[in-house]
This record gives structure tokens, C-alpha cells and sequence, in this order.
């Protein structure tokens, strides 16, 4: 107990530390709340600081949910231990205490954690969430998608009952997370990927 306790705190924590938030304020100088969505995401990052940060703030993103796993087999060495520390960075993304509890919507970190998990899976997940950006240029709808396809995918692959439980859950974290995006997207009021700045709130 005292030793999933730890990895808990830890794994959140990790997960907590804002990145667009900082590289915001490195970078340009603001706070990237006050901007755009007002999301710490990669999304937001990516049109109010441009791509370069915002790779910064992805690649990052990616590395929490990542070494969540890591932690997990670390201090514990099993799997369920692993999709712990996996869905407590995620939780740490999208419920920061740095930030009062306002977070991003767990994509990127999410993402971490399944490149710690299935590799084979993350590559089919990409795909998915590319061709609908592609697509549709939404990326809340690709996001959304893929997390929908998560547990298809892991099944597909054949991967370990905790994994596939994991994926449920990451799922359901992902569409909770997009829940005022789908309201926006079944009005047609969705931002697209390429759609400038407006300072409308998002």
C-alpha cells in the first residue's frame, strides 16, 4: 500500500507539471490560459506559441505518461502497478494541483503511457488520428476517435487484461475531457487545426 501510495504522488506530480504553461511563459512570455482555448494542451500551444513550442509541450507531455509507467514497474514491477502510475499521470495532466485542479485533456500523456505499454498500439492510434485530422481538420474529433478505438486496439493486439482495462479507462478520460468539444462539434462551432486566433475563448 504504502509503496502504490508513493508511486501515486509521484506519478501525479509528474504528470501535474503544466508544460505549456511554462514553455508559455519561457517562450512568449504569457500565460497560455489567457489565450486561444485557454487549454494547456499541445493544440492551443501549437496556435497561440507555433510549432515549435508546441512540439516542446508534446514531446514532454508524451515523456510524463511515459515514465509513469516506468515508475510503476520500478517501485512495483508488475502491470497493474505499470497502467497505475500510467492513469495517475494522465490524472495529474488533466487535474494539476500547480494549476488548481485545471488541467489539459490527457491526449499527449496518454499517448506516453501506451508507448510504455503496446508500441504496435500507439502506431495504429496515430494512424487513426491522423487520417481523420486529415480529414476533417478537427483535432478534437481525431482525439476523440482514437481514444474510442483504444480498447479496440489493444484487444486487436491481443495485449495483458490490465492493459486492456487501462485502455477503458484512458478512453474514458479522453471523452470526458472533450465533452464541451463534442457539444461544439455536433453545433458546427468546433475550432479547426487551421483556423487562426481569434481571442475567442475556445
Amino acid at each position: 500500500m504504502v509503496k502504490y501510495l508513493l508511486l501515486f504522488l509521484m506519478s501525479y506530480l509528474l504528470g501535474a507539471i503544466p508544460t505549456a504553461f511554462i514553455v508559455g511563459k519561457m517562450a512568449k512570455g504569457i500565460d497560455i490560459r489567457q489565450h486561444g482555448s485557454g487549454n494547456i494542451g499541445t493544440t492551443n500551444a501549437f496556435r497561440v506559441l507555433g510549432i515549435k513550442p508546441a512540439l516542446m509541450v508534446l514531446v514532454v507531455d508524451i515523456i510524463k505518461g511515459f515514465l509513469g509507467v516506468k515508475l510503476g514497474f520500478l517501485l512495483i514491477g508488475t502491470e497493474w502497478a505499470a497502467i497505475f502510475g500510467g492513469i495517475s499521470a494522465v490524472a495529474g495532466h488533466n487535474w494539476p494541483i500547480y494549476l488548481r485542479f485545471k488541467g489539459g485533456k490527457g491526449v499527449a500523456t496518454a499517448c506516453g503511457v501506451i508507448i510504455a505499454l503496446a508500441p504496435k498500439v500507439i502506431l495504429l492510434l496515430i494512424l487513426i488520428w491522423v487520417v481523420i485530422i486529415w480529414i476533417t481538420k478537427y483535432v478534437s474529433l481525431a482525439s476523440v476517435i482514437a481514444a474510442f478505438s483504444a480498447p479496440i486496439a489493444f484487444l486487436l493486439f491481443k495485449q495483458p487484461v490490465p492493459y486492456v482495462i487501462f485502455s477503458f479507462i484512458v478512453a474514458a478520460f479522453v471523452i470526458y475531457r472533450h465533452r464541451t468539444n463534442i457539444q461544439r462539434l455536433l453545433k458546427g462551432q468546433e475550432a479547426k487545426v487551421t483556423d487562426k486566433i481569434n481571442g475567442i475563448r475556445r
